[in-house]
């Protein structure tokens, strides 16, 4: 009963401060929320634009939509059908690996397969191998 009393006080206080923290009010008593969501909007736009440009600094893909997904999930799938047991999670893996072919690292097919190494699934070089041949058909095609 004490732990519940105390973590009750505790939850208390912090959404108070949490709260308190967050009221902006001008002395009109307005709490100015056509100027806080004006730049919510552009600092969200600037954060997104800030994203694409760091994607592209980064050597990322852009994130694959439709058929393409479709095309990606399913030549990761060719090699290893859970690994698109999280299709997100693929995804991202197979962005980070074309960014990893395309800025010329070393050792690929190793690099391939750890990177799609996850949820208990280990994989092996050679079938790091097979998953890059298959970005290169998809997702990253060599220059």
């Amino acid at each position: 009963m004490r732990i519940r009393t105390t973590t009750a006080a505790i939850a208390a206080v912090l959404a108070f401060a949490v709260v308190g923290c967050s009221s902006d009010s001008d002395s009109t008593g307005d709490s100015g929320s056509k100027a806080d969501t004006t730049t919510s909007s552009a600092a969200e736009a600037s954060s997104s634009a800030d994203a694409s440009g760091a994607a592209k600094d980064t050597g990322l893909p852009p994130e694959p939509t439709g058929a393409e997904r479709d095309a990606v999930l399913a030549a990761v799938m060719d090699v290893n059908s859970k690994l698109i047991q999280d299709e997100d999670k693929a995804i991202d893996a197979a962005r980070n690996q074309c960014a990893a072919l395309d800025g010329g690292a070393a050792n690929t097919d190793h690099t391939a397969a750890q990177r799609f190494s996850y949820d208990g699934i280990t994989l092996t070089d050679d079938d790091g191998s097979h998953i890059n041949i298959a970005l290169r058909k998809t997702l990253c095609p060599a220059s």
